[in-house]
Order: C-alpha cells, then structure tokens, then sequence
C-alpha cells in the first residue's frame, strides 16, 4: 500500500494568515482524514507568501491563482490529487450563476 500524501500550507505570519490556514488544514482533515497522512503549516519567510501542496504538487498559489480559494475550491483540487474517482457530494454540483433564481 501506497504511503498516504501529506499536505503542506505555507502561509505569510507578517500577513496573518495563519488563522486562514489553520481552517483551511481543519477543512481538509475533516473531509479527508482517510487519504490523508497530515496536513502541516509552514510560516514562510517571504512576505506575501500562501501556498498549498499535495506532496511535491502545488495545488494552489496565491500569486499564481488570485487569491484564496473558497473550501469547496480547495477540497476539489485536493480530491483531485489524491482520490480523483471520489465524490464530495454537494460540492461536486455546479453552483447556478450569479442573480440567477435556481
């Protein structure tokens, strides 16, 4: 058996984003505690620093990308790397358009 892939948030401490990555490591272990081994933070000594990797795969930069991403956003692209059959349920449907009334 393949050892499990473990998750690396590297946040800025000089922005303060250490809340904003502690709720996005808590989203992940609850949605994946079977797939994943860990999921760790990492103060960086970059300013302006935020990203998250699966392993060695960056999944999501915050220069790169615009930004966070929302909880739905992270748990698809971290789905996608580690069990990319797996269904999230209410998360996998497409939200309706902006002022649309569904």
């Amino acid at each position: 058996m393949a050892e499990k892939p473990a998750v690396i948030i590297t946040y800025c401490p000089a922005c303060h984003w250490l809340p904003r990555s502690a709720w996005m490591a808590q989203e992940l272990l609850y949605t994946f505690s079977e797939e994943l081994l860990e999921v760790s933070l990492r103060p960086s000594a970059v300013a302006g620093m935020f990203t998250i990797r699966v392993g060695d795969r960056l999944v999501w930069d915050r220069k790169r990308d615009g930004g966070f991403p929302d909880a739905r956003l992270l748990k698809q692209r971290v789905r996608d790397e580690i069990a990319p059959s797996r269904q999230l349920g209410h998360l996998d449907r497409q939200r309706p358009p902006s002022g649309s009334s569904e």
